[in-house]
């Protein structure tokens, strides 16, 4: 009986401390949404921008529903398909692209790229450090990797940034005549180093085909896509890829990836995909079409969504003590946020807060755990509806000092501040942060 009254009063003590901290965090969100008003409006503008070019695209291309049907088979004759490429070659201002839902992932998209247009004796040149975990076995690191581009006798090096910056001297001192591509990621990935600007990459781009016109210019646009109001290949680059399940699928496309650049290159690329000879021509749709195009009709705005519950996630998780990059009042080119965080399970409770918040699997608890493509454990977030969808809210890390979450998403900016806020109701009643 004791035990029962004992048990009942610690849950009402524990209740009305639970409610005080929301309470107070709730006011800590609201505050710096209004201090953010001013970069969000900014961001506001951007998509507006992005959004006439797709509308735009649509209408000069006269998307009608019939272009919704899709195909099956061979899939010849398929209008739906080619008129969706032809929107995307538009608004990326290339001169041909394939969006496709047989690429299967931004990895797949981008090793399309590298293994079509790379041969024995070729060069590859990443200058913007090594790149994404997932393309370690694509480069290979002994001809014994199946497939990869050491198999083929292509050969790799990688420049590191200097604070932040393309490292020119050595860039251009690297380059010899067997270089055929230099290759930059746009996004950080799992690395501390800052995320390119379109700005930055034109200028060392400039300089590149100042002296090497023939070098091929490759930029991994994954998480980039209308975070600015220019694209890559505006900024000189020859050809990019990037996932439908990240930024250009709006939060609806279920599968696929595009690449989008020079015709010459696109030709080449489309026969790896499918067969020399038929490239482009074949390949079914089923029904996939619908939510390809409304997704892109979606991203600027699904884009920009993210683009300011990252500013959030920055002003709120560095006014609670934590380390965010970029600030909250950063120029951005993609949608990664970074939070690092003190100890290893501070960073794990974050991210399993993440899931307790999502729409999709909220009763799972994501724990560590060996993914393949990547050196440590790695813990992930991602109560998505589309899976690996990372458009839509999630976050994730390698186990490995310095405990760096990185954050990406947020389709509606709502779903942020809810998550946010419920991860730091449970930081603080942890003692993990301060109030």
């Amino acid at each position: 009986m004791n035990r029962q009254a004992h048990g009942a009063k610690e849950f009402q003590r524990e209740t009305r401390s639970s409610s005080l901290e929301t309470t107070e965090i709730e006011a800590l969100v609201e505050a710096s949404i209004d201090e953010i008003e001013p970069i969000m409006k900014k961001n506001k503008k951007i998509a507006q921008k992005n959004f006439n070019k797709v509308m735009e695209a649509f209408h000069e291309n006269g998307v009608a529903e019939s272009d919704f049907t899709g195909t099956t088979g061979y899939g010849y004759d398929d209008t739906g398909r080619d008129k969706l490429e032809e929107i995307y070659r538009a608004v990326f201002r290339s001169e041909d692209a394939i969006v496709r839902s047989q690429i299967i992932s931004g990895t797949h998209a981008i090793s399309l790229v590298l293994l079509a247009l790379l041969e024995k004796g070729d060069e590859l040149i990443y200058i913007s450090g090594e790149p994404y975990d997932t393309l370690e076995k694509v480069i290979g690191n002994s001809p014994r990797d199946i497939g990869s581009l050491k198999e083929k006798g292509v050969g790799y090096k990688s420049i590191d940034l200097v604070n932040d910056q393309f490292d020119e001297p050595a860039i251009m001192a690297a380059i010899t005549p067997q270089t055929k591509m230099i290759a930059i990621q746009r996004s950080r990935g799992y690395s501390m180093r800052k995320s390119l600007s379109i700005d930055e990459m034109e200028a060392m781009i400039h300089k590149i085909k100042e002296k090497h016109p023939d070098i091929i210019i490759f930029v991994d646009n994954c998480y980039g896509e209308f975070v600015e109001t220019r694209e890559p290949i505006e900024a000189g680059a020859d050809v990019i890829a990037g996932s439908l399940i990240k930024n250009p699928g709006g939060g609806l496309a279920r599968m696929g990836g595009y690449i989008a650049g020079n015709s010459e290159l696109i030709t080449r690329i489309s026969y790896r995909l499918t067969v020399p000879g038929i490239g482009k021509e074949m390949g079914a749709s089923l029904n996939a079409l619908q939510d390809m195009y409304q997704g892109f009709f979606m991203a600027p705005h699904a884009v920009i969504e993210s683009l300011n519950g990252a500013v959030l996630t920055s002003h709120l998780l560095s006014r609670a003590g934590l380390r965010t990059d970029p600030s909250p009042d950063a120029r951005r080119t993609d949608l990664i946020q970074s939070v690092s965080f003190n100890t290893q399970q501070e960073m794990i409770t974050f991210t399993q807060m993440i899931q307790k918040a999502s729409p999709v699997n909220s009763q799972f608890l994501p724990v560590p755990s060996d993914i393949p493509g990547y050196e440590n454990p790695v813990i992930m977030a991602a109560g998505t509806f589309i899976q690996g969808a990372s458009l839509e809210l999630s976050a994730d890390g390698p186990i490995r000092s310095p405990y760096t979450v990185f954050i990406q998403g947020g389709l509606v900016f709502e779903h942020v501040v809810y998550a946010l806020t419920t991860a730091l109701v449970e930081m603080a009643e942890k003692e993990m942060i301060a109030l």
